[in-house]
């Protein structure tokens, strides 16, 4: 897999609460330099980094709900109608854990109906974090199935926030649970270039991780130029 390849996996990730305006800066910087397929980033510095990547070919992406899951449906919609209109092209919406673990099947169904219909609205992708970490099998294939039938474009495995990251076997049961056509985002703990390939291996077709640099150098590494 070529560096650029490997690139345009990732989404080039900056969540920490923390994190400055020069850190968002230097975020879609290396962003550029790289060409990843967008910069992962909390609602507040979308406006800022849709400037800062206007023409490039990078995207933003945004997170909503999150890192919780525990918003109102209808504040997460609103939401990621306010971050698409800021300049988001992907949302990475977090699911109401609690409701699915208390079997509440149909508010988690319009949890996701709500982000996905402004993701339409918007022409944005949408991505739901099912926190698999959290979760037993059966409701890993559950939280899957409701996001495939409520119209979204990728389940993420992970916030980065939550007790645990991606698995290659939470990869593999997720692809199971949607079928071959819907993206898979692997998140949480991937720091390195075996365990990017472990993941595209598995299932995967993104790459969520804040050591994109470092993956997309060490794959560039013994190529001859």
């Amino acid at each position: 897999m070529s560096g650029g390849d490997v690139a345009k996996l990732i989404d080039h990730t900056l969540l920490r609460p923390e994190a400055t305006r020069q850190d968002i800066e230097t975020l879609c910087r290396e962003a550029l330099d790289f060409q990843f397929a967008n910069v992962c980033i909390n609602p507040t510095w979308v406006t800022l980094a849709a400037q800062l990547l206007d023409g490039s070919g990078v995207g933003v992406c945004a997170v909503v709900g999150f890192p919780l899951g525990a918003t109102t449906p209808d504040v997460k919609a609103c939401e990621a109608r306010r971050a698409i209109a800021d300049g988001a092209r992907e949302i990475d919406m977090v699911i109401n854990i609690g409701a699915l673990k208390s079997g509440d099947r149909d508010g988690v169904l319009r949890d996701i109906e709500g982000v996905t219909a402004s993701c339409r609205e918007g022409s944005a992708i949408s991505k739901v974090i099912i926190e698999a970490a959290l979760l037993t099998d059966q409701e890993k294939v559950a939280a899957c199935t409701l996001a495939k039938a409520a119209g979204a474009d990728f389940v993420k495995t992970s916030t980065g926030f939550g007790p645990g990251g991606a698995t290659a076997a939470d990869v593999r049961l997720m692809r199971r649970a949607v079928g071959p056509a819907m993206g898979i985002k692997a998140a949480g703990g991937i720091r390195d270039l075996a365990a990017l390939e472990t993941m595209v291996a598995a299932g995967a077709t993104r790459i969520g991780t804040s050591a994109g640099v470092r993956i997309v150098q060490e794959s560039k590494k013994g190529r001859t130029p």
